[in-house]
């Protein structure tokens, strides 16, 4: 099995429900088991900042496919939640998968960039996978909690009871 964590993000069609829905989904890909998740965090939109806020988790999984069969599969859970990828670019969305990490491994592919290229400047990635693993080394980055440390991280916050 190989360990790889999982960024979920809406800000429409209740957001809530969708990443709710998604963390469901991704417990039933094929060979992979949903190991954790996180909280749920509210986050003001990042990129294009007239639009809803977000509502963000991480989850952590152990899968036997491969990083770009696990990418394909995340595409999937997008479509069957209705994710339109017409839309600008870091606009408001029905349900945004990001894989993460995949095993400390690293790729620059254009359609799969491991780890995920911007997670190391979005408080509302850091923050909830700090919460799944404090210690963790961002390849190329640095340890997430000096990450967090030079983040502005004041709009977003965990949602109480999630």
């Amino acid at each position: 099995m190989t360990l790889a964590y999982v960024g979920l993000g809406s800000n429409l069609e209740e957001p809530t429900r969708q990443v709710e829905h998604a963390l469901a989904a991704l417990a039933r890909l094929p060979a992979t088991i949903l190991r954790a998740r996180s909280r749920l965090y509210r986050s003001p939109p990042w990129g294009l900042v007239d639009q809803p806020e977000f509502v963000n988790a991480v989850a952590e999984i152990d899968t036997l496919l491969p990083a770009p069969a696990l990418m394909q599969e995340l595409l999937g859970v997008e479509r069957a939640a209705g994710r339109d990828r017409s839309g600008p670019r870091w606009g408001p969305r029905v349900l945004d998968l990001d894989l993460l990490l995949y095993a400390g491994q690293t790729s620059s592919e254009p359609q799969l960039q491991l780890p995920h290229p911007r997670m190391h400047e979005r408080a509302f990635v850091l923050l909830p996978l700090a919460e799944l693993a404090p210690a963790l080394e961002i390849p190329g980055q640095g340890p997430i909690s000096r990450l967090i440390s030079r983040l502005d991280a004041a709009g977003c916050r965990a949602i109480e009871g999630s």
